[in-house]
């Protein structure tokens, strides 16, 4: 599958294959990539060497948050998939719900109900092996309700707040 994935102002051209090992190859911008790429709940384990690094996503791909150790960063991608998405969106509305991208423990809920938000604002801090991620507003609006508690565990895809 091919990618492209903007990150800090940087767009990259990725290609990704999953082999039958469960390994994936990768190729950036046309060259192998000289690590070993396993899918992991959440991410991606990264070997370089010696050394292996778990890079969590999450999010929607028009603003994927990631986190490695403690380096955060957020990534456009698009592919064949979020063109897709695009299309069947209806005139670029956004869900009236914020989901877990992936399972976890709610840390910190960063809203009320009834609060108004941006794009962008931080609403709800959930952890993720032993990682926090702090989750963002993707659009304007009123928070309607928060189904969910700090402490509380949650698989992914469960809804944590509803908007207005």
């Amino acid at each position: 599958m091919k990618y492209r994935v903007t990150i800090e102002g940087e767009e990259h051209e990725v290609v990704v294959q999953h082999l039958p090992s469960g390994a994936i190859e990768v190729q950036l911008d046309g060259a192998p990539w000289p690590g070993e790429v396993r899918a992991i709940a959440g991410g991606v384990s990264l070997k370089i060497g010696h050394e292996v690094i778990e890079v969590l996503a999450g999010g929607p791909p028009e603003r994927l948050d990631l986190a490695a150790g403690s380096l955060r960063s957020s990534a456009v991608v698009e592919g064949a998939r979020s063109a897709g998405r695009k299309k069947r969106a209806s005139g670029g509305a956004s869900s009236n719900e914020l989901r877990a991208p992936m399972p976890g423990r709610i840390v910190k809920i960063l809203v009320q109900s009834g609060a108004t938000v941006e794009p962008g604002d931080a609403l709800v801090v959930i952890e993720a092996m032993k990682m926090e991620n702090e989750l963002r507003a993707e659009r304007a609006g009123e928070i309607a309700a928060i189904e969910v508690k700090e402490g509380q565990n949650v698989e992914g895809n469960a809804v944590l707040l509803r908007f207005a």
